[in-house]
């Protein structure tokens, strides 16, 4: 069964608002979490994102085979052939 948890805070004057640090630890919500806002129906909803597919894989595959020098020597031996 899911538990609601709420908490009262005060927006700042800068829009900030602050999580509860129970609510953070309870889903894992660490310094440099990116979090979608959503407005529904009069609601705001905070969604932690996941990891960025992208950045996750971004450099995997650094120090391997250049693709663009394997293409390059395979198109030049196509025109010496």
């Amino acid at each position: 069964m899911n538990t609601i948890h709420s908490a009262i805070v005060t927006v700042s004057s800068k829009g900030w608002v602050v999580i509860p640090s129970s609510i953070r630890r309870k889903i894992g919500l660490r310094p440099g979490t990116k979090v979608k806002v959503t407005e529904t129906e009069g609601k705001i909803v905070l969604t932690p994102q996941t990891c960025d597919p992208v950045d996750e894989f971004y450099g995997k595959l650094a120090g391997g085979e250049s693709l663009t020098a394997a293409l390059l020597a395979d198109r030049a031996e196509e025109r010496k052939g």
